[in-house]
């Protein structure tokens, strides 16, 4: 446990930001999900309508630092390669 002030305040800043963190990641991780079940379902039109909503909770993520820049563009690169190979496929 911390014993100066200042410690104690780190801690409470910590606690808020892991919070805010998690509220960010988990939404991007949910936006994913939905997509790939989405597109597993065979539903390609409602996954390409549901594309820049997970578009958007992927570039906040980056933009909050949550993960890094490249790390969102491999995300979103994987996401639309994916819908693309399935249209294909059908």
């Amino acid at each position: 446990m911390p014993i100066t002030k200042s410690a104690k305040k780190r801690l409470r800043q910590n606690k808020k930001r892991r919070d805010e963190n998690k509220v960010f990641k988990n939404r991007m991780k949910e936006a994913i999900k939905d997509l790939r079940s989405l597109v597993e379902e065979g539903k390609i039109k409602e996954a390409e309508k549901n594309l820049p909503e997970t578009y958007k909770a992927i570039d906040k993520a980056a933009k909050k630092g949550i993960i890094k820049k490249k790390n969102a563009d491999r995300k979103k690169s994987r996401l639309s390669a994916l819908i693309n190979r399935s249209k294909n496929e059908k």
